[in-house]
């Protein structure tokens, strides 16, 4: 007997961010597409639904024409939560949030994209995972929500049957997963060179933002961070940080770990990362002179600590996102 194609229902609400709902729906769109060109029947039935009647807006002014909630119980093979500015008031609306619940529970696998993590979050159905959301909202996930295991750095993040993804195209490669999971990498690759994307995109979302790990409001060692990024050629010991913040070495010590949750070496790595990126986007400083000035001493040096805090190399970040042309460095 065929294998009936599996339900995927993309969850939409007002102001949801239109990507979201989208780059999910083509890679399964794809993925059917494919399938007919090879004389198979389609492995997925993609539908958007609404708990609201009439088009769904998009923040973007693009209006959604979705289906209706399917009746509880009713079982889907995936369902993924799409997210966007209207997705705190979905996650207080308690009728959205229990059907979300239910929905999750006959569900082979359950999603979300970018901030669509908030309403999955508020149904309970991510109580004790590790998740990821946008990075400038895990902080926020992390606060209301105590209970999760936010880690800001993953493009997605598989736990079981429960995946999140980070910001808006995140929801992409997180579908691109789902595909190769169902089908195998060779169908993934194929949806990948379709859609002319990265089946497994190199480094974090990390890359895209300014250094996550250091980022508290209100922490009262800005203003350190502020001098170490004016200064990073100097030698930037445990006394000379001390000094600069005011307080004793072991002070300074427990006090920045317990602030930042990092030790102040780990923290003066990133920062360093984070102006090397700046200059590898920015100029056309060739990278042996980029390590110099951020304190690295040699290319080496910035290439591994790069590395580890990017996943990708200074070369590579430079030729993906630098506005200047890039040429043979002296």
């Amino acid at each position: 007997m065929p294998t009936p194609p599996k339900a995927v229902y993309v969850l939409a609400f007002a102001n949801v961010q239109v990507l979201d709902v989208t780059g999910p729906l083509q890679v399964f769109a794809s993925a059917n597409d494919l399938a007919r060109q090879q004389g198979l029947l389609p492995p997925y039935a993609p539908t958007v639904i609404a708990a609201q009647t009439g088009p769904v807006m998009s923040s973007a002014g693009l209006a959604l024409v979705a289906d209706p909630l399917p009746a509880k119980g009713a079982p889907s093979d995936t369902l993924i939560i799409a997210g966007g500015w209207g997705v705190y008031a979905a996650a207080e609306d308690a009728s959205l949030v229990e059907w979300v619940r239910q929905q999750a529970s006959v569900s082979r696998r359950v999603a979300s994209v970018c901030t669509g993590a908030f309403l999955l979050a508020a149904s309970g159905w991510l109580d004790g995972r590790r998740v990821v959301t946008h990075w400038t909202r895990c902080e926020q996930l992390a606060q209301q929500h105590p209970q999760l295991r936010v880690e800001p750095n993953p493009i997605f993040i598989n736990d079981g049957p429960v995946w999140t993804s980070a910001g808006v195209t995140a929801g992409i490669d997180l579908a691109l997963a789902m595909v190769e999971e169902d089908l195998g990498r060779a169908m993934a690759l194929e949806v990948a060179r379709q859609l002319v994307v990265f089946l497994k995109r190199p480094g974090g979302q990390s890359q895209f933002s300014v250094t996550l790990s250091l980022q508290k409001d209100g922490n009262r060692f800005d203003e350190l961070h502020a001098w170490i990024a004016e200064n990073l050629a100097k030698e930037l010991n445990i006394p000379t940080l001390a000094l600069q913040a005011g307080m004793s070495d072991r002070s300074f010590v427990r006090h920045y770990r317990a602030e930042t949750g990092q030790t102040p070496a780990r923290a003066i790595e990133l920062i360093r990362v984070e102006t090397a990126r700046r200059f590898l986007c920015d100029t056309g400083v060739p990278i042996k002179r980029v390590a110099v000035q951020c304190g690295f001493g040699s290319e080496e040096t910035l290439r591994r600590s790069f590395f580890r805090a990017m996943g990708v190399t200074p070369q590579a970040y430079r030729e993906r996102f630098s506005g200047e042309d890039v040429g043979v460095e002296g």
